[in-house]
């Protein structure tokens, strides 16, 4: 650090480090150094949309993809893979976290029908063979209803802040899954 500070000229309160909270960069004699160089520390914080932790989960999602480069060989290189692979993962990936939709079909609500599909699919087989399901009639899985990444405190709200995502409830696919001709 005091050969960087030296080798940029950089000047007290000038600059702000960003990092995470890994015991390298929350070390006391680092923090201390930094502080004596005039150098903001800025870490991570918990539950903060912006911060360093959901970067590094969409890079470890990326690098664990079978066709991630081990090196890029240009910035085009670059480009291209990564829009081949967002392509991939909005509209084609089904996600754990959304209940086995795509990101695309929650995001543009799309999931509704697809999920209407699926539950006449389950309601015809559960009407066929109900013995087959031991827990009763089977119904599709949907993502989360309502998605926070920072509370937002009533005063907030007031305010007119919102961080909140609501994605159409189960019962709004039964609903349209009424008026699907079977």
């Amino acid at each position: 650090m005091n050969e960087a500070v030296d080798r940029y000229a950089i000047e007290k309160g000038q600059l702000t480090l960003h990092q995470d909270r890994g015991s390298p960069m929350i070390a006391h004699r680092f923090l201390d150094l930094i502080g004596e160089l005039g150098v903001t520390a800025g870490h991570s914080r918990p539950r903060v949309s912006n911060d360093n932790p959901f970067s590094e989960s969409q890079f470890k999602t990326q690098k664990s993809q079978p066709d991630y480069p081990v090196k890029f060989t240009d910035a085009e290189h670059a480009r291209t893979w990564c829009a081949d692979y967002f392509e991939w993962y909005n509209r084609s990936h089904h996600h754990a976290g959304l209940a086995g939709f795509t990101p695309e079909q929650v995001f543009t609500g799309r999931h509704l029908e697809v999920a209407a599909e699926k539950q006449a699919a389950l309601d015809a087989a559960y009407d066929a063979k109900p013995e087959r399901f031991v827990r009763g009639r089977p119904l599709v899985p949907m993502p989360p209803e309502l998605v926070t990444i920072n509370p937002v405190t009533p005063e907030q709200l007031d305010a007119g802040v919102s961080s909140q995502v609501n994605f159409p409830t189960l019962s709004a696919v039964k609903l349209k899954s009424e008026l699907i001709p079977q």
